[in-house]
């Protein structure tokens, strides 16, 4: 039997980040009541995989079970290419436990002048899930390339945006409308593959 989510469907987002929540409702076109795993109460779990979409199942299927609900999940970082791929999956842990970002693009910076490298390619990684409380689960993956800008400019967006400036473009996630960031974001990318698998 295919796996269907039916429009109405009330969904967990498995996030205590408001900003990615507010951003998975915007990229399901409201078809979908979403509770954010935060307001239900449900506790983080540990992130223990190597891989965004390891990390996104097990959150999915942990949000799932403990809600009794089909759960939707994302995990998502930024890769620089002259930091053999860092922050990755530890992105969101390199703004530390107050989640400061300023703190996690300061880092970035830092890390980069000490390589001496003048590469400032990167790119953005998400990998959706969906799990049902029953067990089956899809997962999916989204990637945009860009390269970094210091220092960063903008207040829209969350996380990484102010430093990163998409291929093909000049404003950076931070300056960007956010009609215009969810068009062509890694989410974006993941969802457009999500919605072609469940929808």
């Amino acid at each position: 039997m295919p796996l269907i989510l039916e429009p109405g469907t009330t969904l967990v987002a498995a996030t205590h980040n408001p900003g990615k929540a507010k951003e998975l409702v915007a990229l399901l076109d409201g078809r979908f009541e979403i509770l954010a795993a935060g307001s239900l109460g449900l506790p983080e779990p540990d992130e223990t995989e190597s891989t965004f979409t390891g990390n996104a199942l097990l959150k999915a299927r942990h949000a799932a079970q403990l809600s009794g609900r089909i759960a939707l999940a994302d995990d998502s970082g930024l890769s620089v290419a002259a930091l053999d791929g860092a922050p990755g999956i530890f992105s969101a842990r390199w703004a530390g436990p107050t989640k400061d970002f300023a703190q996690a693009m300061a880092k970035v910076e830092a890390r980069l002048i000490e390589t001496g490298s003048d590469d400032r390619s990167a790119w953005f990684t998400s990998a959706l899930a969906v799990a049902w409380p029953d067990g089956p689960a899809v997962v999916v993956e989204g990637r945009v390339d860009g390269r970094l800008v210091f220092p960063g400019r903008g207040d829209r967006g969350f996380g990484y945006d102010p430093i990163f400036v998409p291929d093909g473009h000049g404003q950076t996630f931070g300056e960007m409308d956010p009609v215009h960031k969810d068009a062509m974001s890694h989410r974006a990318r993941a969802f457009a593959l999500l919605k072609a698998a469940l929808f």
